[in-house]
């Protein structure tokens, strides 16, 4: 069995990762980088055919090739704690284990996805995943295309389609327009969104709406909007939904950290409920790159045992925290979202179950007794999260293996846990 060792593993290789990896190694400390993307930048930062990164993305990406203190594992997916302090990780041909002395999490966040009448049509798509199918070289030319939910993403997302030569036919956001005016006017505080949303544009943008139905037989051929009461169909040949992210608390977890609000509960060194443990970017709340940058420094210098460093970080990180604050009162999802999933609307699109037939459970595994909820390849990553939503369930606890594996990598899990754990 291979095993690696280092002062310092990091899990995910977004923007936070990328940054706590060069504080620690600058720091003088060996690290060691799981992610589970054939290329480092997370989702944010993806690579692709169509996409020109960023320039500050590339010299994050060039400064953590070049360092010789950091080992980057790509294309691997985390499968279980062997003991408190390794982990066990599997890639497309073998599995080994990482001992680590410190751990930070930067595990990033997914779409949060609201069922609704036809969502499972072809041609419906969550908003990140369509903007990572253009970033992979998906052209639209000739498609008439509506992005829907909430959040900055979506601005984003309609960006890219137009790029990718599709027609913007409509943006539907569920925050009402008073909300945002008050969002826009206080943009000053931070000119680099400022220019970001003018650079953007605002293509048929309608607020306090909500899309509650997707038709067609085979493919996705329009939508039904409804706005304040009023319902309105709107021909389309894609849908892109997505509101807003929810972070990926599955690892926290199982490594027994703390959640507060639906996120890692972490102090001001970034530190969790867990000694030597650390988390950073989108598992601790939804910020953006830029307070992911920031969280991911004071991470990387506060596990490396640089406190003064870290110090250092901490009005960086405040002025972004104050824009996530901000992001956050303005896109907070409405109660009235709920009303579009209908007891024969599927919750869980891989095993065919639906709302009706979970509503009246307590809680996940409740649910799970019941039915085939949560069992079919994405293992309740979707599922899980829309239904936590709808009805008010606690988080589920997740325990090993945490994704599904491969025979030989279960055998090494077995090796390499002492016996009675």
């Amino acid at each position: 069995m291979k095993t690696w060792q280092c002062d310092i593993a990091i899990i995910g290789a977004g923007p936070a990762g990328l940054a706590a990896a060069l504080a620690a190694a600058r720091s003088g400390k060996q690290v060691i980088i799981l992610d589970d993307n054939p290329r480092p930048g997370g989702q944010i930062w993806r690579d692709g055919p169509q996409v020109t990164l960023p320039p500050l993305a590339r010299r994050y990406r060039e400064a953590v090739a070049a360092e010789p203190r950091i080992e980057q594992l790509n294309g691997v997916r985390l499968v279980a704690r062997p003991t408190p302090r390794s982990l066990l990780f599997e890639t497309a041909e073998s599995a080994a284990v990482v001992h680590w002395k410190k751990l930070i999490l930067c595990c990033g966040a997914r779409e949060l996805s609201l069922p609704f009448p036809g969502w499972t049509l072809p041609g419906v798509t969550g908003a990140g995943g369509l903007q990572a199918q253009i970033k992979h070289g998906l052209r639209l030319d000739n498609e008439r295309v509506v992005v829907a939910g909430s959040g900055p993403l979506l601005l984003a997302v309609a960006d890219s389609v137009r790029r990718a030569g599709g027609q913007v036919v409509a943006l539907v956001e569920q925050a009402p327009f008073a909300a945002l005016t008050r969002f826009g006017a206080g943009l000053w505080r931070w000119p680099d969104k400022l220019r970001q949303l003018f650079s953007l544009g605002v293509p048929r943008y309608q607020t306090h709406s909500q899309v509650i139905a997707a038709h067609g037989e085979n493919a996705l051929t329009g939508i039904t909007v409804r706005r304040l009461g009023a319902e309105r169909r709107i021909a389309c040949t894609r849908l892109a939904i997505g509101y807003g992210l929810i972070p990926n608390l599955e690892p926290a977890l199982l490594f027994g950290c703390s959640i507060v609000h639906d996120a890692v509960a972490v102090n001001r060194w970034q530190n969790t409920s867990v000694t030597n443990i650390y988390a950073a970017g989108e598992c601790t709340g939804f910020g953006g790159s830029e307070l992911a940058l920031a969280e991911g420094k004071i991470a990387g210098y506060a596990a490396a045992g640089d406190a003064a460093q870290a110090k250092a970080v901490f009005s960086e990180r405040a002025r972004w925290q104050r824009f996530a604050n901000a992001v956050n009162r303005t896109f907070t999802l409405g109660e009235h979202l709920k009303a579009a999933a209908t007891p024969e609307t599927l919750l869980c699109r891989c095993e065919d179950v639906r709302c009706g037939d979970v509503a009246q459970e307590s809680d996940w595994r409740q649910a799970k007794l019941a039915t085939r909820c949560g069992m079919g390849a994405c293992q309740g990553r979707t599922c899980a999260a829309s239904a936590r939503w709808l009805y008010g369930w606690p988080l589920p606890q997740p325990r090993d293996p945490l994704s599904p594996a491969r025979v030989d990598t279960l055998c090494l899990l077995a090796e390499s846990t002492p016996p009675g754990e």
